[in-house]
């Protein structure tokens, strides 16, 4: 397995723990028409540390992967309303807050290169 394999694993892994560590930071920045904020924080946690640690085993790679490319896409308007909503941009500044949605794309392509 190459490096940028365990990178990948990594962030998500150490991503879905920061869902348990700082929930509130995570329901903090979701829109208010999504429901359960709580419940979808800690399912998008384990389900982000599970994906992390599925990308590790040739069996279950692809589909990890795979899940990790749908999480990211269902993200999106999470990112939007971060930008759209100051409160919930966190007091970033729009530049940062543009690039980390530009960044989704590329973690896109990066996990789909494990599909």
């Amino acid at each position: 397995m190459s490096w940028h394999l365990f990178l990948l694993s990594g962030i998500f892994i150490l991503a879905g723990i920061f869902h348990f560590v700082k929930p509130k930071a995570f329901m903090r920045v979701m829109p208010l028409y999504i429901p359960y904020h709580r419940q979808l924080v800690y399912l998008s946690g384990l389900t982000e540390i599970a994906a992390g640690i599925g990308l590790l085993f040739i069996t279950t790679k692809s589909a990890a992967a795979w899940g990790i490319v749908t999480m990211l896409i269902l993200f999106f308007p999470v990112h939007i309303h971060m930008l759209m909503n100051q409160k919930a941009g966190l007091g970033l500044p729009k530049t940062i807050l543009v690039l980390r949605l530009l960044l989704q794309f590329g973690l896109i392509y990066w996990a789909y290169l494990y599909t």
